[in-house]
């Protein structure tokens, strides 16, 4: 099979044009997300369909996305804000569903589905299907302003794996561009209370590097003050 990419603990490979096989490196069962995409497909969410679940869970055959990330569509500084709507609308469909009670609930309490990675890489510019939403593991029962002020927090803070040129360009109008499709969208003291507990628990996160670290504890900071 050919191997199309890797991740931090698993790989995707080619199985027809139409398909693809994601598989674990470590033996982890990855069922439960299987599960999820099921579920919020029923919905009619954007994700990829679950074809089948094979040898315990450890392998996912599902459907093929062809299309960029969302990041890649937003390296021309001009269509940053066009994204991160798009971006915005995609969370707000999926709060719109109640969670099932089979999910781990967030602190804080909520009932409505959460992904807890929604950003820009994690959604697949489909060229038949618009942006379809992946990588699920994280997904809770919870309140939305926790998943929206994570995405904030990592829009806002996080480095940006682009070439250097265009790293300067994007990161002179993130700030505002983020702030005026998500912190006007959601404005009120639940959303900056939310933003500094999520940036806080982001900082524990090993992938993060030093600077997007101390970015984080500064944007939680600010928050603090407005909450």
């Amino acid at each position: 099979m050919k191997l199309l990419s890797s991740g931090r603990d698993g790989d995707i490979f080619e199985l027809s044009p139409d398909l693809v096989l994601r598989k674990t490196r470590d033996g982890r069962s990855i069922a439960h997300e299987a599960r999820i995409m099921r579920f919020v497909e029923e919905h009619g969410y954007p994700v990829p369909h679950i074809e089948e679940v094979r040898n315990d869970g450890t392998e996912i055959v599902m459907e093929r996305i062809d299309g960029p990330t969302m990041l890649d569509a937003m390296v021309l500084p001009w269509k940053l804000s066009e994204q991160l709507r798009s971006l915005a609308d995609l969370h707000d469909r999926l709060h719109a569903i109640e969670a099932p009670d089979w999910l781990p609930e967030m602190p804080g309490g909520g009932d409505r589905l959460l992904h807890l990675d929604l950003h820009p890489l994690n959604v697949l510019m489909s060229t038949t299907r618009g942006p379809v939403v992946i990588d699920w593991p994280n997904a809770r029962r919870g309140d939305p302003m926790a998943d929206v002020a994570l995405t904030f927090a990592l829009i806002t803070c996080a480095r940006i794996p682009v070439p250097r040129p265009i790293a300067v360009a994007l990161g002179a109008v993130r700030t505002p561009v983020v702030r005026r499709a998500f912190a006007r969208r959601y404005e009120g003291a639940r959303f900056y209370e939310w933003v500094e507990q999520m940036a806080l628990l982001k900082c524990f996160d090993r992938n993060m590097e030093p600077d997007e670290v101390d970015a984080l504890e500064k944007l939680a900071h600010r928050a603090a003050t407005r909450a």
